[in-house]
C-alpha cells in the first residue's frame, strides 16, 4: 500500500474539497445508516469507507440491506482494491480496513477496542493518507471505538461530524466524541445529507 503517513491529503479520489469520507457505527448502526442513505438523492462526489461493527457470520446480508437503501453502489472492501468516488465501501467481517492513497488494505491484526473491524484503525489510516481531504462521521454506537480516530482526522484538518446523541439508539460513541472536543458539527440524521454533499466542494 503506497502513500501513507504524510498527512497531506494528496490522493486523487474526487474533485475539490473532501476526497474520502470515513464513517463508523456500531449498535443501532444499520437503522441509522439506512435512514441516512435514503436521504441521498444522488451519489456523493467522493468515496465513502464504512465500518459497521458486525459478527463474523453476517455474510452478505449487511451489504444487501445497505445497498437497498442507497442510490450509491455498496460493496465490501477487497485487499488492494482502488477507491472510486460515488461508491460506498463496507469493511468485511473480521478484518480491519486500512486506507492508502487511492487503495485499501485488509488486516487480521488483533482487535482494537474489542473490535475487528475497528473504526479507529480505518479513521487513523485514512487521516494519514488523505489529511485535510478526509472527513469523519460517527453515528450511534455502544463503545468509544472511533473517538481516537476522529481526533486524528481533526488534527490533520479534516472535517468531523457526529450524529446527535439525543436521537442515537446508543449515544455512547457520538457522545464520547463530542465530549472529547473532536467534533466540528453535531447533526440529526435528517440534516446530515446536506452537510455531506457540501463537503465535496472546494
Amino acid at each position: 500500500m503506497s502513500g501513507r503517513g504524510d498527512g497531506r491529503g494528496d490522493g486523487k479520489v474526487g474533485g475539490g474539497g473532501v476526497e474520502l469520507l470515513v464513517v463508523g457505527a456500531s449498535w443501532g448502526g444499520l437503522v441509522a445508516l439506512q435512514r441516512l442513505f435514503r436521504s441521498f438523492k444522488r451519489p456523493l462526489p467522493y468515496a465513502v469507507a464504512l465500518v459497521q461493527h458486525r459478527g463474523r457470520d453476517s455474510g452478505d446480508a449487511l451489504v444487501e440491506a445497505l445497498a437497498s437503501a442507497c442510490v450509491m453502489p455498496v460493496v465490501e472492501v477487497e485487499d488492494k482494491a482502488p477507491l472510486a468516488a460515488g461508491q460506498i465501501y463496507l469493511a468485511p467481517a473480521d478484518y480491519h480496513v486500512l486506507v492508502g492513497v487511492g487503495e485499501f488494505a485488509l488486516s487480521t491484526d488483533d482487535p482494537v477496542s474489542f473490535s475487528r473491524p475497528s473504526i479507529d484503525v480505518l479513521f487513523e489510516s485514512a487521516a494519514d493518507a488523505y489529511g485535510a481531504r478526509c472527513a469523519g462521521l460517527v453515528l450511534t454506537g455502544a463503545n468509544q471505538d472511533g473517538v481516537r480516530g476522529l481526533g486524528r482526522i481533526k488534527r490533520f484538518g479534516g472535517p468531523t461530524l457526529a450524529q446527535d446523541p439525543g436521537e442515537a439508539e446508543s449515544p455512547i460513541l457520538p457522545g464520547a466524541a463530542i465530549a472529547s472536543g473532536v467534533v466540528d458539527r453535531v447533526l440529526a440524521l435528517d440534516d446530515l445529507a446536506v452537510a455531506l454533499y457540501g463537503l465535496g466542494r472546494a
